[in-house]
């Protein structure tokens, strides 16, 4: 049984013999009380371990590794009168089998609380209210066989699986059980109720209770752990909360917990963010048990409760050594850390203590080796301690971390990270804890946290050694546990002490003192600014060497990280009256007591002080929200009264609401259905919620009264989280809160809330308690938009504890009915990463159609952006993992094409493409890799030739020698098949040709053996797809392209003797393929002579010279038997392969007179081979009867069958599936062959230079010239290995697109469109559509006046946006005008509408936009500032940024029609014009880790005076402004959320690192000789142009000599004649998947480059 991932809490209810009083505890628990042979059970909360009770056998998984558990902080309040806690703590092992267990789920078992009568909730018995919070306990005696029983129920999921099958049922109108209307009452359907009666399903946002356990001493709660709760999303990750409808989301469920509970006649009572558990999805459960308050004691004498008074914080376990520890952690509910800050600064609390409290604030638990408790070194223990002494003081004005690197290396990790960092690491990794601790702690810990290799000696042995050793910081344990230094572990000596320490107690006492010295309290407060302070961030922590490495995953919930309390420096502690640290008995327990000082004396030091008092008293007021307060304890409400005067459950016993009679479940209709749902979860017309709609719910919820004052407080303390997650602080402290409830003023921080939130709040925090909403008025307020409570009705019975094929089951049905649909495109969005994770997971058939069901109906139902961030990468998980059936479903054409339809095929390649070709490398299933080849083989027609070849040939052909399977090379061959005989010409046989003469090189270079059994291996694959692709080819194309004059492949392959048996036999096998083909006579022709030379070598070797054929070298690659078939061991085996067949085919009269020393082979074959010819007519008997039918495949080793993709191509112009036999074989030949191959040699070359001319893509030039190759030496690539582009400056076509210059460019994602702008007749803008499949001009629009400067594709429709000035917004299919854009002239008095006339500029002035007369960067002419000059789109948030003549950005809403804001720009430079002429943003095209769209944070503006704007694109602020260039700026990009490429007419190309000090540094690439007017990139790599030449650089180049990176300038040369290009270029852009770009010049030419 493995629970490693599934931790559980354990919450403990102490039970005392003579009052049988219950009272909920927490912190139980020492990690100092264990021996060797017992391992301790772990909590992970806070990590401390409690002695295991004799007897009792801890849970151990299959690792060997003890179980850990998770036990609840948050009940630290014990009875001071328990007795026998400690003498009765063990479990009573002989129990087991006597005691009988109790069931308060509703199993209908005999329960000894049936007969009591308390009301303890004043409507319900308890039996009822506790079956209602804990349906699922199993409730008996503690045993480990019970808690395995336990574990394995929650890890099967079988706990709540029949309410999830009773509503699948219902979902698809079949008959279910009752369970499922029950569970959609609690979730609010038809409605929420005031009143609720309890039955026996959890609510699935109350935290499911296990079990409860008994012992003779104590109860245990158990329950699963969750990972985060709502105070380490809020301290760690606040960005994990993407968005306001998240916080809304989570507030609904709260809400519906507390109504539910609310309903039931109780409170919860603690309402706090570390109360809210968070799951790994983000799903709310409400903690009910961590309430130290919610005791009772049950008197079974009279069967009543009497509520009862929690007591002392500490470990009840006497003589546990850290019972002072607990005391020194103060653990409260809250802290009041202005009241303890002010004790410490005055001296009346020990610098131990105050550093604990911090360490508690910052979120660190005691115990948690990722997140442990951290304290200062402050000796290095080379000496004793001496306040005298300087020598062996730690300087705690600087970190450890840097005391240990030095600053020169900090400085150089600073100034040289990608992203600038000092420290990368935590002050306290968990390597330092696990080493510091390593004595204590289990081997298994050491071997998973430190070194898999247990190395006793390894370990530091001595303090000084550890302190030198470790860049960390101390733990707290070095200043209060003796027991530390004691070694548990068998070769590992005692940690010593110092010599100057005579044992551990002593040492503890004096490290302790050496703490709370003058000294250290002198300086502890700079130590404090580095771990805790002001120096964590900003300028401060730079100057401090103190700069951490940045999470690089922002949105990810972390429950661990650095939290700055402070933002001001820490006040020193002040040097007066303060107590000091006493250890007594050698005891750890350490209690600071004050000394007694008058009042007099006290007022005195406060003047004499008065100065660094005001300080103190300034810096407490303004980390004030360390004390966060939310309402939920008595005292905070009523200051007259004690928390130990007033027990919680008089609160609840004055608000009892009595039930009526006769309690009935009104609300529920009996005739829920499936369109009762989805009317429930329709989702009508999504807009914004009206402010005086939700003014109106607050004054009509004033009428209704809240159930009770206990109910109230949890309202104020929803009200306060509510508040605290938009403000990202507590929006009470300590002194806030008793204004607020004194006088009634609210704190200043409300007003920064959101109007709407803020109504909200308000409400919940209302003064009188009786005029606070109830939970269900909340619930159904119009704060909460419709989404919010459809995608709650469709996600909460997603979280109950069920299995993952009845949550998958629920999810497909629901979806397959219309909920998706039904709820709206958003809703959809916000529940697919809930739904998502459960496909990925290994499936069963009926599983994976579910799951395929589910992945189609989120296709269809999101948005493209949505589809691309959330599906994409489950598919991708899916095709990453082994088989399963959902894979092969994935891989139909069918599924693709709708992802094609929904995202565009850019997407497909860049996500999906990749892992397609993976399915068919590397061992890969066989149905997988059919399915894979038959998809590839489809797509490649739609995708086009240079995609194709780019993206599915080479990546292909890369992989042979690598693992490919028969589909793989089955793809090849059809893709050749279906592209046509030019494809194969042009493009597959240049390649496989290049892979042969590759392979031949390195046979005859001594490499490494892996790259010689690769190399084998690939020229094997290489030679057994040549056959297939000859099938296509007409006799005589095969003879000039395969066999020439004197120079055929095979026989080139053949003839040499580097090469080993295995490719020898199968190039012999091809050969004949081949010969066949292409009939007797042509083989006679063209191949028997070249053949001569290798029959004479063979004829006179010494094997047939001696009459033997014995092996010379063995096979290097595997040789499987085929099907009986002869396999060649040496060289003059090929003559068995060989001679026969050519027999067969040509004749032995015709072969002999070919061969001159036939008379030898054939007496070889007749003495070795019992082979002779006989005129029979027949096929020659002997060893190679049927050597044409049957062909050995050698590249696998592991199969004989060769297994093409069975499955029929639909629409691709297959009929039958390939032969099981020879691929290549003559019934493959398409009938339109049939006729060809009868053509003489003229007419061949005639008819095919008609068709090169008639087919698509014609004008495609082959990759082999530019390819090196395939890489014997590296791996197949994933996703992110792509192939090398070399890029050889080379025009391929050229087309004349416009009368004047061509300004612009935009390609289509596809790849196969292109619009250009330019100048058209009469100096008239114009644009041309470009189909580049046959370079044909389909469309154009030609609305524009003057000339256009600018052009976009629109990503959200078919619509494109040109500037001329004014905006255009026109159908791409059509060629209709949409909508024009324009700005009001200065002098105008109203604003022109969307569709208002277009100002007209003079045609001279409109060129001047972008003007490439590079002479020089200025605009000597003037330039209408009210006219736009350069476009750029934000995607994710569907807007249009437009630049003005003025430095001026409009924002346009593309979805809407209507220009938004305007942010205006001040000149640089007074009289002098400054037009934006480029603009770009970051993030948009960005998907983050956790699969959500990046929104830009930025938009940069390029000026013509060379000067370049950042501007804030959340509030519009300028981020900085500076001079980038000095001239006119041609163009921006952003390759990277923190860099920013410009270029400029003054020649240089620069690279702007944002993430540094402002003015950003920047990179200068020079060398070119006239101004860059623009640039495109690709990757890392950069294209510019410049005047008629191209720029070749990267990103990441290192400088030269002179300091400068340089950018290589070169000229582009026609293809065809090798004449250079004297035309200028204006502008670039790269197809990336084709490996081609487009350049336009200034005579109006379009240019295909490669």
């Amino acid at each position: 049984m493995k629970y490693s991932k599934h931790w559980l809490i354990y919450h403990t209810i102490w039970v005392t013999n003579r009052s049988r009083r219950l009272a909920v505890a927490g912190n139980m628990l020492s990690d100092h009380s264990i021996t060797p042979k017992t391992p301790p059970l772990q909590f992970s909360e806070r990590r401390k371990t409690f002695p295991v009770p004799p007897g009792f056998r801890p849970p151990i998984d299959q690792s060997g590794e003890t179980v850990r558990f998770n036990h609840s902080i948050r009940n630290e309040y014990i009875d001071e009168n328990l007795e026998g806690s400690t003498s009765n703590c063990g479990i009573d092992n002989n129990s087991d089998d006597k005691a009988t267990s109790s069931d308060l789920s509703s199993g209908g078992k005999k329960n000894s609380l049936e007969t009591s009568t308390c009301n303890h909730s004043g409507r319900f018995s308890c039996l009822r209210t506790i079956t209602a919070l804990a349906p699922i306990a199993h409730v008996g005696i503690f045993s480990y066989s019970t808690f395995e029983e336990i574990v394995a129920n929650y890890l099967s999921g079988s706990l709540e699986d029949h309410i999830l099958c009773s509503l699948s049922l219902l979902i698809e109108g079949k008959a279910s059980a009752r369970d499922s209307i029950n569970f959609l009452g609690l979730i609010g359907i038809p409605s929420f109720h005031e009143h609720t009666f309890p039955g026996s399903l959890r609510h699935p946002n109350i935290a499911p209770v296990l079990a409860i356990l008994k012992t003779s001493s104590y109860t245990t709660l158990i329950l699963p752990k969750a990972p985060y709760t709502l105070e380490n999303i809020l301290h760690y990750s606040p960005n994990a909360l993407k968005s306001e409808w998240h916080i809304k989301f989570l507030i609904y469920q709260i809400l519906s917990a507390l109504a539910y509970m609310h309903g039931l006649g109780f409170a919860h009572g603690n309402i706090c963010p570390s109360s809210i558990m968070l799951t790994e999805l983000g799903w709310s459960w409400l903690c009910i048990c961590d309430k130290p308050w919610l005791g009772f004691n049950l008197s079974t004498r009279h069967n009543e409760c009497i509520d009862i008074t929690p007591a002392k914080i500490g470990c009840y376990i006497e003589g546990c050594p850290s019972r002072g520890l607990y005391a020194d952690l103060k653990l409260y509910p809250s802290i009041d850390w202005h009241s303890d800050f002010n004790r410490w600064w005055r001296g009346e609390m020990s610098n131990f203590e105050y550093l604990l409290i911090l360490n508690r604030l910052a979120g660190r638990r005691w115990g948690d080796h990722t997140f442990h408790t951290v304290m200062p070194w402050v000796i290095d223990f080379s000496t004793k301690p001496d306040e005298n002494s300087d020598a062996e003081w730690r300087d705690l004005s600087k970190s450890k971390w840097r005391l240990a690197k030095g600053d020169e290396q900090l400085d150089f990790t600073y100034s040289t990270s990608e992203i600038p960092h000092h420290v990368s690491d935590e002050c306290l990794s968990e390597l330092a804890v696990c080493s510091y601790k390593a004595r204590r702690l289990p081997l298994s810990v050491l071997r998973m946290a430190v070194r898999s290799v247990y190395e006793p000696n390894e370990y530091p042995s001595t303090m000084q050694r550890l302190y030198q050793w470790t860049p960390d910081e101390c733990i707290p344990e070095f200043y209060c546990d003796p027991q530390i230094f004691s070694s548990l572990h068998a070769g590992m000596t005692d940690l010593a002490v110092p010599s100057w320490a005579g044992s551990p107690e002593e040492f503890i006492k004096l490290h302790r003192n050496a703490l709370e010295s003058d000294r250290v309290s002198r300086q502890i407060h700079h130590w404090i600014d580095i771990t805790f302070g002001y120096k964590m961030s900003g300028q401060s922590a730079v100057d401090a060497k103190n700069v951490m490495l940045s999470s690089s995953e922002p949105t990810k919930p972390r429950s661990v990280g650095r939290r700055q309390l402070f933002t001001r420096p820490h006040p020193m502690r002040c040097n007066g009256i303060r107590r000091t640290c006493d250890s007594a008995n050698g005891s750890t327990k350490h209690q600071c007591q004050a000394n007694e000082v008058e009042s007099e004396k006290r007022f005195l030091f406060e003047t004499a002080y008065l100065k660094e008092l005001e300080e103190a008293s300034a810096f407490s007021e303004h980390a004030r929200h360390l004390s966060a307060l939310y309402g939920c304890h008595p005292k905070y409400f009523r200051k007259d009264v004690s928390l130990a005067e007033e027990p919680p459950g008089e609160s609840f016993k004055s608000s009892i609401v009595s039930l009526p009679d006769a309690v009935r479940n009104d609300g529920v209709p009996v005739n829920i259905n499936l369109n009762y749902l989805l009317e429930h979860i329709e989702v009508e017309g999504e807009g914004s919620m009206g402010y005086q709609e939700l003014l109106l719910w607050r004054q009509r919820s004033f009428c209704s009264r809240i159930s009770s004052e206990d109910a109230a407080k949890d309202i104020f303390s929803v009200g306060c989280v509510l508040a605290e997650l938009y403000l990202r602080k507590p929006l009470f402290d300590s002194t806030s809160l008793a204004v607020y409830l004194e006088s009634g003023i609210l704190p200043g921080s409300i007003q920064e809330l959101p109007p709407h939130t803020k109504v909200l709040v308000e409400a919940c925090i209302q003064k009188d308690w009786m005029r606070r909403p109830s939970a269900k008025s909340l619930l159904d307020s119009p704060y909460f938009p419709a989404t919010v409570k459809s995608s709650y009705l469709f996600l909460s019975p997603l979280q109950l504890l069920a299995k993952d094929v009845s949550r998958l089951h629920y999810a497909a049905s629901f979806a397959k009915q219309g909920a998706l649909k039904t709820m709206g495109t958003f809703a959809a969005e916000m529940c697919a990463p809930y739904c998502l994770p459960i496909v990925v997971t290994p499936l069963s058939d009926t599983e994976a159609e579910w799951a395929f069901i589910l992945l189609k109906e989120f296709i269809k139902c999101l948005t493209p952006k949505a589809v691309k961030a959330l599906v994409l990468p489950a598919i991708q998980k899916i095709l990453q993992a082994s088989y399963s059936h959902l894979k092969v479903s994935i891989l139909q054409d069918s599924f693709v094409r709708e992802i094609w339809n929904r995202v565009g095929k850019q997407a497909y390649l860049e996500t999906i493409h990749p892992l397609v070709i993976s399915n068919l490398y590397v061992a890969p299933h066989k149905s997988s890799a059919a399915a894979a080849s038959v998809l590839l083989i489809g797509s490649s027609e739609e995708l086009g030739v240079p995609v194709t070849v780019h993206q599915t040939i080479l990546p292909l052909i890369h992989c042979f020698g690598k693992g490919l399977c028969n589909d793989g090379i089955d793809a090849l061959v059809r893709i050749g098949g279906l592209l046509g005989e030019v494809f194969i010409v042009k493009q597959l046989l240049p390649l496989l040709k290049h892979v042969v003469h590759t392979c031949i090189e390195v046979s005859y270079v001594k490499k490494p053996e892996p790259v010689q059994s690769w190399s084998a291996l690939a020229l094997i694959d290489c030679l057994m797809t040549l056959p297939g692709l000859v099938a296509y080819l007409p006799r005589e194309v095969v003879v000039k392209e395969l066999i020439g004059d004197q120079s055929c492949l095979l026989v080139m392959v053949l003839v040499q003797k580097t090469l080993e048996f295995a490719v020898l036999q199968v190039a012999a096998t091809t050969l004949m393929a081949v010969c066949q083909q292409i009939g007797p006579d042509l083989t006679a022709l063209h191949v028997l002579p070249q053949l001569k030379e290798l029959f004479d070598e063979l004829a006179f070797s010494q094997e047939i010279a001696e009459g033997s054929a014995s092996p010379v070298r063995s096979l290097k690659v595997s040789k499987p038997k085929i099907d009986g078939e002869v396999q060649i061991e040496s060289r003059i085996d090929l003559v068995l392969i060989l001679y026969p067949s050519f027999a067969s085919l040509l004749g032995i009269e015709k072969l002999r007179q070919r061969c001159a020393t036939w008379l030898l082979i054939e007496q070889y074959l007749l003495r070795c081979h019992n082979w002779k010819w006989e005129y029979t007519g027949e096929s020659p008997r002997g060893g190679s009867e049927n050597i044409f039918t049957k062909r050995p495949i050698f590249c696998k080793g592991s199969t004989s069958e060769y297994n093409p993709a069975k499955l029929l191509l639909n629409g691709v112009g297959w009929s039958i599936p390939q032969s099981q036999g020879v691929r290549g074989t003559k019934n493959l030949i398409p009938q339109r062959r049939i006729n060809d191959v009868h053509k003489s040699p003229v007419e061949m070359d005639a008819s095919m230079s008609k068709l090169v001319k008639r087919e698509p893509w014609f004008w495609f030039p082959s990759p082999a010239c530019s390819w090196d190759g395939p890489d014997f030496l590296g791996r197949v690539g994933g996703l992110k290995d792509e192939l090398p582009w070399k890029i050889r400056a080379s025009v391929i076509y050229s087309v004349r697109a416009h009368h004047g210059a061509l300004r612009s460019l935009a390609v289509c994602r596809d790849e196969c469109t292109v619009f250009t702008a330019g100048i058209g007749a009469g100096f008239k803008g114009t644009i041309q559509k470009w189909d580049l499949t046959r370079i044909n001009c389909v469309s154009g629009y030609y609305g524009h006046e003057e000339v256009v400067n600018d052009i976009c594709i629109l990503s959200s429709s078919g619509r494109i946006a040109s500037c001329d000035g004014t905006i255009h917004v026109w159908n791409s299919r059509t060629g209709k005008l949409i909508s024009v854009f324009s700005e009001p002239s200065v002098d105008s008095t109203h604003l022109g509408s969307p569709l208002s006339p277009v100002s007209k500029i003079n045609a001279d002035q409109a060129n001047m936009l972008h003007s490439n007369t590079l002479s020089s960067g200025i605009l000597t002419s003037t330039f209408d500032g009210n006219l736009y000059t350069c476009m750029h789109q934000l995607e994710s948030i569907e807007m249009l940024v437009v630049g003005t003549g003025n430095g001026s950005l409009r924002f346009i809403d593309i979805s809407q029609g209507r220009k938004l804001h305007l942010w205006r720009g001040e000149s640089v430079d007074s009289g002098f014009p400054s037009l934006v002429s480029a603009i770009c943003s970051c993030g948009s095209d960005t998907i983050q880790a956790d699969g959500t769209s990046a929104s830009p944070s930025w938009v940069a503006a390029g000026l013509s005076t060379g000067h370049c704007k950042l501007f804030d694109l959340r509030s519009g602020n300028v981020i900085s402004s500076w001079r980038a260039h000095d001239g006119y700026i041609t163009k921006l990009a952003a390759p990277e959320d923190h860099l920013l490429v410009s270029s400029s007419h003054d020649r240089t190309l620069r690279i702007w690192d944002l993430r540094r000090n402002w003015p950003p540094q920047c990179s200068t690439f020079k060398g070119h000789t006239d101004g860059v007017s623009g640039f495109s990139l690709w990757g890392q790599d950069v294209i510019t142009i410049s005047k008629n030449r191209i720029g070749l650089t990267s990103l990441s180049k290192a400088a030269d000599e002179d300091g400068h990176p340089r950018v290589i300038p070169q000229k582009l040369y026609m293809a065809d004649n090798g004449a250079k290009n004297l035309s200028v270029l204006s502008s670039i852009s790269i197809l990336p998947f084709s490996r081609l770009f487009l350049v336009g010049t200034e005579d109006g030419y379009l240019r295909i480059c490669c």
